[in-house]
């Protein structure tokens, strides 16, 4: 190695650590003025005071066959106790954009887009059974993976097929 290559890896060198201890000393920066400006109303935000409720919340308690249990009391879980439940659209629009669209708005996974008549034909092809059953159960092909009810398994199979008919419409 000449003195020349030698003395350019040291230059580089240093300009990158410097750069380094740059971002590290911003990094620092802003976590401590986030610290300073944000702690109050991150705090008295009713969700983050949810989840830190739910989480220091007694853990539960089963009832043991053969055992007193009646100390034990049963409690249907709502909404707020399971956690941040999301909604259930209403129709196939809402569930299109709720839902499907994460996927078959971008074309992740192997989703074809909706509106693409070359990808969606050879799966209208198929006929609307075969569509509704990958959606419901789920389907792994060549192409991508559909996972079951879009990842949504709180969603009747009627809306869900509902909104498969929906896409389709959109993409013949």
């Amino acid at each position: 190695m000449s003195k020349q290559d030698s003395h350019f890896f040291n230059i580089f060198g240093m300009v990158l650590g410097i750069l380094i201890a740059v971002a590290l000393i911003l990094f620092g920066v802003s976590r401590a003025v986030g610290n300073v400006t944000q702690r109050e109303q991150v705090y008295a935000d009713p969700e983050y005071t949810k989840a830190v409720a739910l989480r220091i919340a007694a853990p539960a308690r089963v009832a043991v066959a053969g055992q007193d249990n009646s100390a034990l009391a049963i409690v249907a879980d709502t909404p707020d106790s399971a956690g941040s439940a999301l909604p259930v659209p209403e129709d196939a629009a809402a569930l299109y954009e709720a839902v499907c669209k994460t996927c078959h708005g971008a074309g992740i996974a192997g989703a074809p887009k909706v509106g693409d008549k070359a990808a969606w034909a050879p799966r209208i092809a198929q006929g609307a059974d075969t569509l509704h059953r990958h959606s419901i159960e789920g389907y792994t092909g060549k192409a991508g993976v559909m996972p079951a009810k879009g990842g949504r398994a709180d969603l009747a199979d009627e809306l869900i097929a509902a909104g498969v008919d929906y896409m389709v419409e959109r993409s013949r």
